[in-house]
């Protein structure tokens, strides 16, 4: 089983300040084991990277409010994301991984635990593309919770199943940029895809993982700078749907970023009015709903 490396131990202080209620949309946490064990068909293995890292993380970087998305690791068992959130009832929700035909009284006792969505693996690497007809029964089933999907996909995802997104009856958040490689190009069908695919109301981006992306990943002195030009034709594509994460603690990644520099990109993504819009408004309207 392959292992992953663990987030660097002393990330840089960022130099950007971020906005009050600033929310990183999206991390995971991994553990403690000897209370949330792993899976035992995970994909991957890890070192621990508990809650109190993460608050620790985020208290450097100035990150007020979380969205915990459920770790691959831990599979279909939520308890150490509904953990994390409960510390923070106020400032956190989640994001679960679910079985199909998950009953509606589940449903309703994870919303009042905090969970805002449900997220759906279709990479490779993490076991590829979920049952369709699953992903729609359950979108059915968490529409009136006022829930969103959260989708991870390869880039050439976006060209395989641009169909079936568009029959989605609830919100669906595109992970890390669609994961279209700045090696491909600007004019990638990939990334013409996605930028497309904003046109539909329901459609959000995530603007997470540069480091995934990046075709110079950290050398020079400003690292991930290839990437803005993704972001910023993405968030101009759909100034009211992009969230931003730092997806701590940055499982299967081609380097170990650090979480600072990943602030530090954010000045050059737009101007303080997008931003507000990007860090605090629109994930207000996706997660603080109700």
């Amino acid at each position: 089983m392959k292992t992953v490396p663990p987030p660097l131990d002393k990330p840089t202080a960022p130099t950007f300040r971020l906005p009050p209620l600033t929310c990183d949309c999206h991390v995971h946490v991994y553990g403690p084991t000897n209370r949330f064990p792993f899976a035992p068909e995970r994909p991957y293995t890890s070192q621990d990277a508990p809650v109190e890292r993460l608050e620790a993380l985020h208290r450097l970087l100035g990150v007020e409010r979380v969205v915990v998305v459920q770790a691959t690791v831990h599979g279909l068992d939520n308890s150490a994301m509904l953990d994390a959130v409960a510390r923070d009832a106020q400032r956190r929700r989640g994001v679960a991984l679910l079985p199909p035909g998950t009953p509606i009284a589940e449903l309703e006792r994870l919303h009042r635990a905090g969970v805002r969505g449900v997220r759906f693996n279709f990479v490779r690497h993490l076991g590829g593309a979920p049952d369709l007809s699953a992903v729609q029964s359950l979108a059915q089933a968490i529409a009136p919770l006022g829930w969103h999907l959260q989708l991870h996909l390869d880039a050439q995802d976006l060209l395989s199943y641009r169909a079936f997104l568009d029959t989605l009856p609830v919100p669906f958040v595109i992970d890390h940029m669609g994961r279209t490689l700045v090696e491909d190009g600007p004019e990638q069908p990939a990334l013409a895809q996605l930028l497309e695919l904003l046109k539909n109301p329901r459609a959000w981006v995530k603007l997470s993982g540069p480091e995934r992306i990046s075709a110079c990943l950290s050398r020079g002195s400003f690292p991930y700078a290839d990437v803005l030009p993704h972001a910023q034709r993405l968030m101009a594509a759909a100034p009211d749907r992009v969230v931003w994460g730092t997806d701590w603690p940055h499982p299967n990644v081609r380097e170990m970023p650090d979480d600072g520099w990943l602030v530090d990109l954010l000045p050059h993504y737009g101007g303080p009015q997008a931003l507000h819009q990007l860090l605090v408004d629109n994930p207000t309207r996706l997660y603080w709903y109700d």
